[in-house]
C-alpha cells in the first residue's frame, strides 16, 4: 500500500474483523518528531503467543489465506522511516497498535485520502463507535459516529449513499482546514 490511510484502513477493518464494536483512530502529524497513527478496539485481542508472531507475515488468524502482510509490511516501513510499530493486545480486552515515523524522513508513505478510508470503514461497518482525531501544525479535530447518531436518530446509516458522501466531504474539509489546503 502507498499510502498511509489506506494502512490505517486496513488495521481498523481488522478490528471489525475481531468483533470491536468500538474504534479509536488517531493521527498526530508531529508528536515529539514523529509522525504517529492508533487504531485501537475492544475487540477479541491476542493471546501472548499470537502477539509475538503477528510480525511474521506467514502467521495469520484469516482462514482465507496463510499470510497476512499487513502487520508485517506495516512494522517494515516504520522501522526504514526511522521509526517503530507498537502492539498491545489482551484475550477479552482488544488491542491497540501504535506506528511511529519519523516526521521528517523523505521515505515516510503520504498520508493519502483519510477521510475517504474513515467513510469507507463506516460504510462496511455502519454499526461500530467510531472515534477519530486529527492533530498537526494547525491544530487538532475530532469525530465520532455518535455525534452524528444524535443528530440524525434512526435515519443513521452510514453505509446510505447521501451520508457516505456528506461524512467523506464533511471530514475532508476539516482536515483540509487544519492543514493550510482550504
Amino acid at each position: 500500500m502507498r499510502e498511509l490511510s489506506l494502512h490505517i484502513l486496513d488495521i481498523a477493518q481488522n478490528s471489525v474483523a475481531a468483533g470491536a464494536k468500538h474504534i479509536a483512530i488517531e493521527v498526530n502529524e508531529n508528536e515529539a518528531g514523529f509522525f504517529v497513527f492508533r487504531v485501537s478496539d475492544d475487540g477479541c485481542g491476542m493471546d501472548a503467543q499470537m502477539l509475538r508472531q503477528v510480525r511474521d507475515p506467514f502467521v495469520t488468524s484469516r482462514k482465507t489465506r496463510k499470510v497476512g502482510l499487513g502487520i508485517p509490511f506495516m512494522d517494515m516501513v516504520t522501522q526504514q522511516c526511522g521509526g517503530r510499530l507498537d502492539i498491545a493486545s489482551a484475550p477479552g480486552k482488544g488491542t491497540e497498535l501504535a506506528a511511529y515515523f519519523a516526521a521528517d524522513n523523505i521515505d515516510r508513505p503520504p498520508l493519502g485520502d483519510l477521510a475517504d478510508s474513515i467513510a469507507v470503514l463506516l460504510a462496511g461497518a455502519p454499526q461500530i463507535e467510531l472515534y477519530f482525531k486529527y492533530s498537526c501544525a494547525g491544530g487538532s479535530f475530532i469525530f465520532t459516529t455518535q455525534e452524528v447518531r444524535d443528530i440524525l436518530g434512526d435515519a443513521c446509516d452510514f453505509a446510505n449513499s447521501e451520508i457516505y458522501a456528506w461524512l467523506s466531504q464533511y471530514l475532508g474539509q476539516q482536515l483540509a482546514k487544519l492543514q493550510g489546503r482550504l
